[in-house]
Parts: structure tokens; C-alpha cells; sequence
């Protein structure tokens, strides 16, 4: 029998990611060594009392119900992080537990928007921001973000038709895969810009903890209007080594977090009660281990993108978020081709620019998940390669 599917998996190619796995399985049959930079899952471990929170309450058979919705202990631990950290205040109705920013941005668009609505996602961007418009029927328009303009939305020059017809605008400081992060004087321009136009803001806070020489993280919701004109995600998975957990959490505007979960209520039956222990035990613990880990990913950075630099590979270094956004070096045009040869002649693997957006090309993606060490090692094998001098 031949199976038919719908006409939306048309656009659903095998992922770079896939193609870039099987490459690098090629190179380890063959015996040769691999420095895998491409995807941001973090080496570091959970923190032993939140390992135990999960522990003690999966040993408990009354935790394997339903659990509908966020405990109050995980609600209170949310708001008190929330208040503790950024200065917000959270009501109770103001937030709700997804399973990762990732499921919660795909799916918020069936809340947001019909079909042919048009949203604003950046580009370069992480996919899943116009993923879930897609999947919506709804017309993704890409804002470009630039260099030369320090990687933020050009919002005066947005065409004003276009900005009066969103529905939405997905934003992401700090950003993935571009390292760059928003001073402050950007958020009371972007929310102006929303009321003005009626757009209703998504903001992707997954690295707000992840952000160097002496910067901030902030929430989007800490300016004033913030919460009139958006939500924004924040997740535990980078920020508490906890990516396989699934754990963050979508706030701000009351009235969107209440259309999502009654939605949600059709789809979903609410998180595992052991990992909202869990989560709630990072959010009220000791916190030192954040401020470790992001001194560390700050010495990778350094490692890195200083050891390129001092090689003749001038890359700038990240601002914010697990990731280096390197531009190609001189001679090279294609990211995807310059990834399979940087893999081939060093053995390091990152990540084409193009797996981004249009504007991603001529460019590739490094993720900060190896130790100093190595990272003054993958320097060495990028010099020794030759492959900086290989074209002109």
C-alpha cells in the first residue's frame, strides 16, 4: 500500500544535524578523533540535592498520577526565582510548566494565530521560531539581524504594513546561534514598538545565566509593559544541566498563559510530578553552580575564540548564550561544504551557518560544551590542518 502524508511534510528535509552525525560516525570507524562543537547539549551534571529531589519523589508510587497542572511548590519556586532574580513579580495565573521552550514556542502558535496570519522571526534564528508558525499555516516573514548592527532588529525600518499584520514577533537575547545579547535600552524600544503595532511579543530567555564580562541577563518582563505585550520562556535546561528533564516554563501576560493551558488542557495532562520536584529544588537551592558554570563557558570562550584569533581566524567572541557564531574564514562561501572540510582535515564539527536562516550563510555555529583543555586542542589541530591557508 502506499502511504500518503500531508502536503506540510513536503517541507521537512533530513536535518543538518543527521547528516552532520553520520559524518562524524564515518570519521569514528575509521579510528580518527572527533571534537564535536555542534549541538548545545551541556557536559556539566546536575546538582547532587536536585538529582535527589527527583530521586526521593520517584521512589513515591502516590507521584505517578496525573498531575494536571504545576504543583504549588513549583509555582512558588518559579515566582520566588523570578522575583529573586529579575525583579518580577509573578501572580499564580502569569505562568504555566511546558516540556522545554522548544515544545512550548512550537505549540504556542495554535493560540496566536489562523492560518495565513503573519508572524516575525528572526533570521538568523534558531528553527523552531518559524517551525511553529509553520506548522500553524501561518507566513513567516523574517526579520534580518545583522551584524553591523550588533545583531538586534532594525524596528524602525520594519515596512509598516507588514508590522500593523503580525500577530506575533519571535525575539531571543541571549541569542542562539549568534552569541549576541540586547543592552537595555532595546527592550523599552521593542515593547513600544509592539504596543504601537498590536504585536504580541515571544521572548526566548533559554540563556539569561549563560552571559559574560560582567553583562546582565535580564527578563523581558522587567520593563515596564512587558507583561501587557508578551510572555517569555525560560528554561532550567542550560541554566541546571537539565536538557533531558524537559523543564520551562512560559510567563507574563495572563491572558495568553490562560488561552495555552486551556488549550493545553486537550493535549496534555501536565509534567511528571518527580521532575517538578526537581525543578523546584534547582530554582530554591544554592545557586553556586550556575555561577561556576558560566565562568567556565566564559573560559571556553576565551580558549577559543582568542586561540582562533591568534591563528589567523578572526572570530569574535560570544557575548551571551552556549554557542560562537565564527564568520568563514577568507576563501570559503559555503558553510555547509567548509563544515564536512573542516571535519575532514581537523575533526572538528560545528555547524553550517545555513541551518539558520538565509542570513546565516557564511557562517558556522561552535557549541561551548568542552573543557578549556580541549578547546586549546582543537586550536592546535585547526592550525596544523593548513585549513585556514587553503584558499584565497
Amino acid at each position: 500500500m502506499e502511504m500518503r502524508f500531508s502536503s506540510r511534510m513536503d517541507g521537512f528535509e533530513p536535518g543538518i544535524f543527521n547528516v552532520l552525525d553520520d559524518r562524524k560516525n564515518q570519521r569514528l570507524i575509521q579510528g580518527r578523533p572527533v571534537y564535536n562543537l555542534s549541538i548545545g547539549t551541556p557536559d556539566f551534571l546536575p546538582e547532587p540535592h536536585v538529582v535527589e529531589a527527583l530521586a526521593q519523589a520517584a521512589s513515591d508510587p502516590a507521584n505517578y498520577c496525573y498531575s494536571l497542572s504545576e504543583t504549588a511548590e513549583l509555582s512558588q519556586a518559579v515566582q520566588g526565582w523570578y522575583g529573586r532574580r529579575y525583579g518580577v513579580e509573578l501572580d499564580g495565573d502569569e505562568l504555566m510548566a511546558v516540556y522545554g521552550s522548544q515544545e512550548g514556542l512550537t505549540h504556542i502558535g495554535w493560540t496566536l494565530c489562523d492560518p495565513s496570519d503573519v508572524v516575525l522571526v528572526p533570521d538568523p534564528g534558531y528553527p523552531i521560531f518559524e517551525l511553529g508558525p509553520y506548522l500553524c499555516g501561518a507566513k513567516c516573514v523574517r526579520y534580518p539581524l545583522l551584524r553591523e548592527n550588533n545583531y538586534l532588529p532594525d524596528l524602525e525600518n520594519i515596512d509598516p504594513s507588514l508590522a500593523e499584520k503580525a500577530r506575533f514577533m519571535v525575539v531571543s537575547y541571549p541569542a542562539n546561534p549568534l552569541g549576541a545579547a540586547a543592552p537595555d535600552e532595546f527592550y523599552p524600544r521593542l515593547i513600544r514598538f509592539a504596543q504601537k503595532n498590536k504585536i504580541v511579543i515571544l521572548h526566548d530567555n533559554a540563556y539569561s545565566e549563560i552571559i559574560f564580562d560582567g553583562r546582565v541577563g535580564r527578563s523581558f518582563l522587567s520593563f515596564a509593559g512587558g507583561k501587557e505585550v508578551g510572555v517569555e520562556f525560560n528554561s532550567l535546561s542550560k541554566t541546571y544541566n537539565l536538557t533531558g528533564a524537559r523543564v520551562s516554563f512560559m510567563l507574563g501576560n495572563r491572558e495568553i498563559v490562560g488561552a495555552f493551558k486551556r488549550l493545553r488542557s486537550q493535549i496534555d495532562y501536565g509534567m511528571f510530578l518527580p521532575i517538578q520536584h526537581a525543578a523546584a529544588a534547582a530554582l530554591n537551592g544554592p545557586q553556586d553552580s550556575v555561577i561556576r558554570n558560566r565562568m567556565e563557558y566564559q573560559a571556553r570562550r576565551d580558549a577559543l575564540c582568542g586561540g582562533l584569533r591568534s591563528i589567523g581566524w578572526e572570530v569574535p567572541d560570544s557575548q551571551g548564550s552556549m554557542f560562537v557564531w565564527a564568520p568563514l574564514p577568507a576563501g570559503y562561501k559555503s558553510s555547509v561544504e567548509f563544515c564536512f572540510e573542516l571535519l575532514d582535515r581537523t575533526g572538528l564539527l560545528c555547524t553550517p551557518g545555513s541551518a539558520f536562516g538565509v542570513l546565516g550563510e557564511g557562517y558556522v555555529r561552535f557549541a561551548l560544551v568542552r573543557p578549556v583543555p580541549v578547546m586549546k586542542e582543537i586550536v592546535r589541530a585547526v592550525k596544523s590542518s593548513g585549513i585556514l591557508e587553503g584558499r584565497s
